[in-house]
């Protein structure tokens, strides 16, 4: 790690270059800032260490230099004449930090450790970042040919840098928060963050504290002021999932966040401005939900500016081999197997199979054949689906001799159920969370099914 010394005093150059370079550091020790400047043009330096009084080119003079150079190196200021109102103008400038003279060698170590360690997190941040917008960039995210899909993707692109409100809407499993996050991993929110909220899962009670701040002692269990999710996402995006589960009451406020960009404290007056974007999702239709006056009309149309409706997976059947292929390579990756593609019964049973579950449970069942899978490409038999496009884990719904959809799905469904409460080992609010339900809904299906 390289770092710029720059002191007109030649002791001081010497007895911090002696002591960074016994912790291992290269140094290189200048007397006169505007050497430093030219110095920068040809080489980079990790951090520079500046006296600020200096003849000629001062340290302040220095740092605004680099200011009007858009330069982004980490500077830390020095300087026997320690005054407040000198360390907030370098900081102004720029700088990181600031020691005052004269100071001990450990104090020097430490502050030059310490701008390590920013940078440090700021490369991880950037690499994490990076790594997110790769993730969820569309030619990752959706393996398509469907028209439908690739106009959705033209939508997402052109929304993407606004903050309008966006309404996803399809069934369970189509990817409805995969296109949230495309929407806030591709526009300018990028960089901040991205919040999700099932609505349904979040116990009665703990909603409207969890959603917004709330005060100390605003009810029981307040020991402390503590921020709600909106404002964890300030200056980021919010995923409200299963907005249709939100209760009259809620829905009023998250109609004034909207509508002002506030947020109201629980338990007090007062409110708190947020600056952050709403993308919402339902499986209900909201528009019957107004009807039957459990939905607001007027937070409808506010969250409704743009809709985006995901198309069913059985709708789509040209991408159901490119989105197989595309899991297959994920889970190679990830399980170190080299299994490359389908084999020919394999995309056929794939082709012929309904798909209930849509996207999720064809990532779901790739990602158990290739656990089993022990040969180079994932076999038919490695595929749990029948040999009429059921389940093969025992659903009785046979759609070669029963072509009911509705009782394919409730038996897909059924079959669901019980494998997310058996992964989850009966845990109900784990178990709603895997298959993209509210609480209550899964609680419903599970009575309703006798299960």
């Amino acid at each position: 790690m390289k770092i710029l010394i720059i002191d007109d005093e030649d002791s001081m150059r010497h007895m911090i270059s002696v002591v960074l370079k016994k912790e291992g550091y290269e140094t290189t020790a200048l007397s006169d800032a505007a050497k430093a400047l030219q110095t920068l043009e040809g080489e980079d330096y990790d951090f520079i260490l500046c006296d600020i009084k200096m003849p000629g080119m001062t340290g302040l003079d220095f740092l605004k230099a680099l200011k009007t150079r858009k330069s982004e190196q980490t500077v830390i200021m020095m300087s026997a004449y320690g005054a407040i109102d000198t360390a907030i103008e370098c900081m102004k400038l720029g700088a990181y930090d600031y020691i005052s003279k004269p100071f001990k060698a450990d104090e020097i170590i430490l502050t030059v450790k310490k701008a390590d360690e920013r940078e440090r997190l700021k490369r991880e941040n950037t690499r994490l970042r990076d790594e997110a917008l790769k993730e969820y960039d569309f030619r990752n995210i959706f393996s398509t040919e469907d028209k439908k899909m690739l106009e959705i993707m033209g939508l997402v692109r052109k929304i993407a840098d606004y903050d309008t409100s966006v309404l996803v809407t399809g069934e369970s499993g189509t990817g409805k928060e995969l296109v949230a996050r495309a929407i806030h991993f591709s526009g300018s929110r990028a960089g901040n963050p991205f919040v999700v909220v099932n609505c349904g899962a979040i116990p009665g009670p703990l909603r409207e504290s969890e959603l917004f701040v709330h005060v100390k002692g605003a009810f029981t269990d307040a020991h402390k002021t503590k921020d709600g999710l909106f404002h964890e996402a300030n200056k980021g995006t919010i995923f409200l999932d299963e907005v249709g589960e939100l209760p009259m009451e809620l829905q009023v406020k998250l109609l004034r966040v909207l509508q002002e960009g506030e947020v109201r404290r629980v338990g007090d007056t007062k409110s708190v401005r947020v600056d952050t974007r709403v993308v919402a999702a339902t499986l209900k239709d909201l528009k019957e939900e107004i009807k039957k006056g459990s939905f607001r009309e007027d937070l409808y149309y506010r969250l409704n500016v743009i809709e985006i409706k995901l198309p069913p997976l059985r709708d789509r059947p040209s991408d159901i081999r490119a989105l197989a292929e595309h899991f297959v390579a994920r889970y190679a990756a990830k399980f170190g197997k080299h299994v490359k593609g389908l084999s020919r019964e394999a995309a056929d049973a794939l082709l012929n199979y309904h798909w209930p579950g849509n996207v999720r449970e064809l990532e779901n069942v790739i990602e158990r054949a290739m656990i089993l899978e022990e040969t180079g490409q994932i076999s038919r038999e490695s595929l749990p689906i029948g040999e009429k496009g059921s389940v093969a884990s025992g659903s009785t719904t046979q759609p070669g001799n029963d072509l009911s959809i509705k009782r394919a799905q409730e038996a897909m469904e059924k079959e669901l159920i019980i494998k997310a409460l058996e992964r989850t080992n009966n845990n109900k609010t784990k178990a709603a969370a895997l298959l993209d339900l509210s609480h209550r809904a899964l609680l419903y299906k599970i009575k309703s099914y006798g299960l």
